[in-house]
């Protein structure tokens, strides 16, 4: 391919690589593994830290690559979706792909994916395909980390990151999400989550309930893998709870003693997933020779954000997102608000989700919180698969709310003006929870600040 014939400009790359979306959800590794070949096997070269499950996956990422920052390794990360840049997927000590090598590696990989559509009968690879064989050359070529800690996208067994063989595979939960794809029950979902397992590689898994547990240990026993299962070999237990300032109990059969860490994510899921972060390290430390002092782990734990998950984005008038996106992320978030709501607080939501979801059983999900909820305020976004503001009404009243609790908002963006508006002067203590699908919350966090701007004027 000549010189010419690449992108000039790094936003006619990622118009092309958008373009690839027309592709859809294609589940398996024929496409990657034809590329791979033909430029060398380049993942080979890279120790990975494989990270599938339904919730979880991103902060579990986040603390895994936080920690090992903080003990001196360079670490590339690989995660998706993204909030406000596309950039954000790729990241090399928490730094994004810089545009010029995004701009260079996209022409490289152009070539390999018409020559995949046109030589082969496997057809063009997929958009996230696409991006994860750019990640791969990224971390093998240009940025060099010492591990890389690398997301699923989409279940595990035929997703494509699924072509990594890793120092250890972990799995954070399964829930019901992506039934299309995945399976129609939580074993159906959790044999194609336990598909990142690989021969003789230790699994860790937040995962409790035994029927998936089983699930997973059939395969480990197949592949000869040791499974490594909250409750069991490790345990994770919370001490105190406030916004953004919770405290854990941590201990495992890797550790001679018990230790004392705190967050400053919120929700006690977040404990659950710092510590399968934490037995993650655990191995590392002790099978492959990787250092960690005590101190640069808790600085790590207490260091990690991650955009979108129970985020305060304003304290006064109280501003949350949070993208619970399914109904096992909307139970999260249910059950950190009963811990985390003072009393005598009413509580507003703002809510918008895709078409696809179990939108009413996400509905059915809030009952806990059901009284301390003042209005609930249902929306729709700029998404092809968003689900318009009556639909979802018609979802909450199926799921049980009544209609005088419903809202629905013809525009999200004068809807959070006026909010942060008359809450400033008036000083109210609501709190105003945004939720839902994470590409919702992603443009309500990238115009937030244009918000507060204009409700200061």
């Amino acid at each position: 391919m000549h010189a010419e014939e690449g992108f000039v400009e790094y936003t006619q790359a990622l118009h092309w690589l958008h373009g690839l979306l027309r592709f859809g959800q294609r589940p398996g590794l024929e496409r990657m593994q034809w590329v791979l070949e033909q430029v060398g096997n380049p993942e080979r070269r890279i120790p990975f830290i494989h990270v599938a499950g339904t919730n979880g996956k991103g902060s579990t990422c986040a603390f895994l690559t936080q920690m090992l920052m903080e003990a001196g390794y360079s670490v590339g990360t690989f995660t998706s979706p993204y909030l406000v840049d596309f950039r954000e997927r790729i990241r090399f000590n928490g730094s994004m792909i810089a545009e010029e090598d995004l701009l260079q590696l996209v022409n490289e990989v152009k070539v390999w994916v018409q020559r995949c559509e046109q030589e082969t009968e496997f057809g063009s690879p997929t958009e996230f395909e696409v991006i994860t064989l750019i990640a791969i050359l990224y971390f093998s070529r240009v940025a060099r980390p010492a591990v890389v800690v690398w997301e699923t996208g989409l279940g595990g067994r035929l997703d494509s990151t699924n072509v990594v063989l890793p120092l250890v595979s972990v799995i954070t939960n399964i829930g019901m999400d992506h039934t299309q794809v995945l399976g129609d029950s939580l074993e159906d979902i959790a044999r194609e989550k336990a598909g990142i397992i690989k021969p003789g590689v230790p699994v860790v898994t937040g995962e409790v309930r035994p029927e998936l547990l089983e699930v997973f240990e059939e395969r480990a026993r197949q592949t000869k893998s040791t499974l490594y299962h909250i409750g069991e070999h490790f345990q994770a237990e919370q001490v105190e709870e406030q916004l953004n300032d919770q405290q854990f109990r941590y201990k495992s059969i890797h550790r001679r003693a018990e230790a004392s860490y705190r967050l400053t994510m919120n929700g006690i899921h977040q404990t659950t997933n710092a510590a399968v972060a934490l037995m993650t390290i655990d191995i590392l430390r002790n099978y492959f020779s990787f250092l960690l002092e005590e101190e640069e782990i808790s600085r790590g734990l207490q260091q990690t954000r991650w955009p979108g998950r129970l985020e305060v984005i304003s304290p006064r008038p109280m501003v949350i997102l949070d993208g619970a996106h399914n109904q096992e992320g909307m139970e999260a978030l249910v059950s950190s608000l009963e811990r985390l709501l003072p009393d005598g607080v009413q509580l507003h939501l703002l809510f918008s989700g895709l078409a696809d979801k179990p939108l009413a059983k996400m509905a059915e999900s809030l009952a806990p919180v059901k009284s301390k909820i003042k209005k609930l305020h249902v929306t729709t976004f700029d998404f092809p698969r968003a689900a318009e503001a009556n639909s979802l009404q018609k979802s909450f009243l199926a799921g049980g709310w009544e209609q005088e609790f419903l809202d629905a908002v013809p525009d999200w963006r004068a809807f959070l003006l006026s909010w942060m508006r008359e809450k400033q002067s008036a000083k109210a203590d609501d709190w105003l929870v945004v939720c839902g699908s994470l590409y919702f919350i992603a443009q309500v966090r990238a115009f937030f600040p244009t918000i507060v701007e204009e409700a200061g004027e």
